[in-house]
């Protein structure tokens, strides 16, 4: 009989140590990779070298709502895959709730995540300017996870599925940080039909329509949305009028200079058709919304950026038209539907 019941128990011990599914690790090992015609990444691997353990460990930190005081919100709850890792349809991040059960909210929308090795900054303001250290100020933040990492170096260490999770390395958290950095990292989005079309696939082309798009986009917008990463990177007033109700000052939050006010960082446009609602404070719906506001005089001139035409962008319904059929090409399927991705937890 105590045999039976020493059985029972260690079978159930493994069970809940049991590690994730082995992730099925499509094109070949976790590996960095520069696209062809692509800058060199600001970020690499070199100081945290890359292992399949490692990203399994950064892929099940990110679902985890341990991270959060409550244990109800995850890094994955506000960057969903099916959307380039943005926030579907929240104009504002939503976080843990408060003492009577209301959801806080942020102030600003939810970014998506791709192609994070060749960020300098994070955040719209530019506060984080390493992807080691990017999740320390959703888990701190007071309205978004509300944690301390010391807390939550406290659980991770109680937790048996961690300690299977991270092997022989200690849990403490530049360890953890570093296995969320490779997660992170890994969210390589090169593989949209602009991509194919720009590496000579001779079976893809653009449509007439999408082909006039891209030349209009070319001659208006690739100054600020440089290809092929479609940023520059850099801080811009694009003129839109200030919330009255955050009054938020953008790049000067960070730096304290005037000259800042309303500054906020240039996103990707890549997966942009997914990745909706758009600005920095999720105010438009649309990618005609955001075009409208482009072709309209605009409102805010306080260190608007000087390759901004006072009166806005003077493109008739049929250029916004080509314009946005342009911006659809940039949508990565193969990277929005990678299993790898997934939250380990779910089929």
């Amino acid at each position: 009989m105590r045999l039976l019941t020493l059985n029972i128990f260690v079978c159930l011990f493994f069970l809940a140590c049991k590690v994730d599914p082995k992730i099925n690790l499509e094109g070949g090992p976790v590996a960095e990779i520069t696209p062809k015609g692509w800058p060199k990444p600001i970020y690499t691997f070199s100081t945290n070298t890359l292992t399949e353990a490692k990203f399994q460990l950064g892929r099940a930190l990110f679902y985890d709502p341990i991270l959060s005081l409550d244990s109800t919100i995850s890094c994955g709850s506000c960057h969903q895959l099916e959307v380039a890792f943005a926030d579907r349809g929240h104009s504002l991040s939503h976080g843990i709730k408060d003492s009577s059960g209301n959801q806080l909210l942020g102030t600003r929308n939810t970014s998506s995540l791709f192609n994070l090795n060749w960020k300098p900054h994070f955040m719209h303001d530019g506060g984080i300017n390493h992807i080691e250290v990017q999740p320390l100020a959703p888990i701190t933040n007071s309205v978004e996870m509300g944690e301390s990492i010391n807390n939550v170096i406290k659980k991770i260490q109680r937790s048996a599925r961690y300690r299977v999770l991270f092997g022989k390395d200690e849990i403490n958290s530049q360890n953890m940080l570093k296995a969320m950095a490779q997660f992170m990292g890994m969210l390589y989005s090169y593989n949209s039909k602009y991509d194919k079309v720009m590496n000579g696939n001779d079976k893809i082309n653009f449509t007439t329509e999408e082909q006039n798009g891209y030349n209009l986009f070319m001659a208006n917008c690739n100054s600020c949305h440089k290809q092929p990463l479609f940023s520059d990177f850099e801080f811009r007033n694009n003129g839109l009028g200030v919330n009255i109700f955050y009054k938020d000052s953008g790049r000067a939050h960070i730096t304290g200079l005037a000259s800042d006010r309303y500054k906020f960082k240039t996103p990707s446009l890549r997966n942009i058709e997914r990745t909706w609602p758009y600005m920095h404070d999720g105010r438009f719906e649309t990618l005609e919304e955001c075009l409208n506001h482009y072709t309209s005089p605009f409102t805010n001139l306080v260190n608007i950026d000087p390759q901004l035409p006072q009166n806005g962008f003077q493109f008739n319904a049929q250029q916004k038209s080509n314009i946005i059929a342009f911006l659809k090409t940039l949508t990565d399927f193969e990277f929005i539907n990678n299993s790898k991705f997934k939250d380990p937890t779910k089929n």
